[in-house]
């Protein structure tokens, strides 16, 4: 029986790391469309576009290796051995959510202009875009089980002295036209802009040669824990544009 004590403090670790995931989430589309937050992907002083080029790439690979490497059942299985259990995806969150807020502060901005949109009326369009990506992602979330994906539910299982249990593989709303609705959310969040950058590009290009990438290893490890049962979900439904053909 874990001590009353130790599962106080695995609720609060648990708690921090999710407001401050939900601090970087809900930053993000100010720091993308350069709105409404202090430092922005274009708003700070330019200066060598080397370094500029270089600084970025390094604070975007810091996130995808420790995104995708701390995903898998590997390393969990290494990391359980230092830290409660219940802790672990509490864990990755909060080092997720803290290297956001590195990219944020540390990104250098690269301000030649690729495209920009004047138009009131497309500058708005591709704006609520942007928004509505940012809202996918968000709802895709809340169908897979929101509080489970960001750590909450095992540590209030704990407090609980309740064991924790896998959510059963089923394919809500949205997940039964795309197996990625999330990462489509994403997608759409990075390249709908009024204005684009050379910085605002190449977080673009990074971020998603990284998800088409991270797919093929988040799609390995699903057919390991779930079987047949997602390799069927996966020959039947398309990956992410809904109306693709199937496979």
């Amino acid at each position: 029986m874990n001590s009353l004590a130790q599962r106080i403090s695995i609720l609060f670790y648990g708690t921090v790391s999710y407001v401050l995931f939900l601090g970087a989430f809900f930053y993000v589309p100010g720091f993308m469309l350069n709105m409404l937050v202090p430092r922005s992907i274009d708003s700070a002083v330019p200066g060598p576009l080397g370094e500029a080029l270089l600084i970025n790439v390094l604070l975007l690979a810091a996130f995808a290796l420790q995104h995708s490497g701390m995903a898998r059942s590997g390393f969990k299985a290494w990391l359980t051995k230092s830290i409660p259990e219940p802790a672990e995806r509490s864990t990755y969150v909060l080092i997720s959510s803290l290297l956001f807020f590195v990219l944020f502060w540390q990104w250098r901005p690269m301000p030649a202009v690729v495209w920009q949109v004047d138009h009131p009326l497309g500058s708005s369009l591709l704006i609520g875009l942007c928004l509505a990506g940012w809202l996918i992602v968000f709802y895709a979330t809340l169908l897979i089980d929101h509080f489970d994906l960001f750590g909450m539910r095992q540590v209030v299982l704990h407090f609980r002295n309740k064991p924790y249990t896998s959510k059963a593989f089923t394919t809500p709303s949205l997940y039964k036209y795309m197996r990625h609705p999330l990462y489509l959310g994403w997608f759409i969040f990075f390249w709908a802009t009024p204005r684009m950058t050379a910085g605002h590009l190449l977080f673009a290009v990074v971020t998603t040669i990284y998800v088409l990438i991270a797919i093929r290893w988040e799609e390995r490890d699903l057919v390991q824990s779930l079987g047949d049962a997602y390799r069927r979900y996966r020959e039947t439904t398309p990956m992410i544009l809904p109306f693709s053909r199937k496979r």
